[in-house]
This record gives structure tokens, C-alpha cells and sequence, in this order.
């Protein structure tokens, strides 16, 4: 079952952008067809251009495409399930905070602006035809250590792109998870104050 026949829209509450409703993160990859340079470059353009506090832009990125070291790298350092689906993505990009400035002070808002980045890679990535599933299921300390990131470098979160896959080739449970329903709580479980 491809992408063009695999429709997975959130049916929202309130509407919402079709690119927003549409994005969700699969765990089938193809593990032949490489990334779309193009599409790729987009989506790190998208990340570049994210709002951040003081324009410091506290992120970094290590992209790998398949067939290389630093992809084997990367997908070793995966954990559980992440393992069996992940390391068939075209590319594994480490999301990568910068949380001190070259002072040595603190970056407060270096997580959230991380965040921000790559969610905003992500809506690209999808809105392009790209899918995206981010992870924390790794080890950042064996990132960090076979990258040589810096003290301020935190490994965040590795996220897979590529293109849509074979659900058949997962094995069971993920696939079982990969055609659940979708769902969210409902907006007034979130809101702490509505006023």
C-alpha cells in the first residue's frame, strides 16, 4: 500500500490547514528510493527561516543520507523498536540543541527553538510529498561521542525522511500501529486557563 492510497487526515475539530491535518509519522519507509535532494534542501530552508528568541537560532543539524557511514551510525545508536523500521529511511537527521552561547551562558529557550525548527521541517517535508517521523528512542551520548559535538551540542531528537513505504514489510505490531485509528485529546484537556 503506497502513500497515493494510504490516506491518514486527522479529522479535526476545527479546521485546520490541509498540510497540518495531513502530517502524521509513519514508520514505512522505502528503503530504495533515495531522498529528493530538492525536497530535502527545502526542508532545512524551512528550519533555517524558524522564529527563535533573539534570532540566535540555538540548532544544528546532522543529516545522513542511507549508504553512508554516518547513517549506519546513527542508526546504531537507535533503540527498540526504532531499530526495525528507522535505518530504511533515506536520510536520519540528528536535531541538535545548542544550549549554552560561546560564553558559557545558558541558551533558556534552546529546546523550544529546536522544536519550533523542526516542526517547521517537518510541515515542509510533508507539504513536499517527504514523510517525517521524529524519535528520542537513541542514545545521544554515542551521537555526541561519535559526532565530537561540542559540550553545548545536545542530540535532541532523530528524525527519518524519506519516502512513503511497503506497511506489509513492517513487522507486525508496527504495522498494527501504522493503520490506527489517529487521535488527540480534546483542546480543553490542554487549556489550563480559558478566559
Amino acid at each position: 500500500m503506497g502513500a497515493a492510497t494510504f490516506d491518514r487526515t486527522a479529522i479535526t475539530d476545527h479546521p485546520v490547514l490541509d498540510v497540518l491535518a495531513g502530517r502524521w509519522s509513519p514508520r514505512a519507509y522505502d528503503a530504495t528510493a533515495p531522498i529528493d535532494e530538492q525536497k530535502l534542501s527545502s526542508a532545512l530552508e524551512a528550519a533555517r527561516w524558524t522564529p527563535s528568541a533573539n534570532n540566535i537560532q540555538p540548532w544544528k543539524f546532522i543529516v545522513a543520507r542511507r549508504g553512508t557511514a554516518e547513517h549506519a551510525a546513527i542508526a546504531e545508536t537507535l533503540m527498540g523498536f526504532n531499530q526495525a523500521w528507522a535505518p530504511a529511511a533515506a536520510v536520519l537527521l540528528v536535531a541538535i540543541a545548542v544550549t549554552h552561547d560561546d560564553e558559557g551562558r545558558e541558551l533558556p529557550t534552546a529546546l523550544y527553538d529546536l522544536g519550533q525548527a523542526v516542526a517547521h521541517l517537518s510541515v515542509q517535508a510533508h507539504h513536499d510529498g517527504l514523510v517525517v517521523h521524529q524519535m528520542t528512542g537513541f542514545d545521544p551520548a554515542a551521537v555526541a561521542a561519535h559526532f565530537n559535538l561540542a559540550q553545548n551540542e545536545r542530540p535532541f531528537t532523530v528524525t527519518a525522511l524519506g519516502e512513503f513505504g511497503d506497511l506489509d514489510a513492517l513487522p507486525e505490531a508496527l504495522r498494527e500501529r501504522e493503520t490506527a485509528p489517529r487521535t488527540r485529546r480534546p483542546i480543553a484537556d490542554s487549556l489550563i486557563v480559558n478566559a
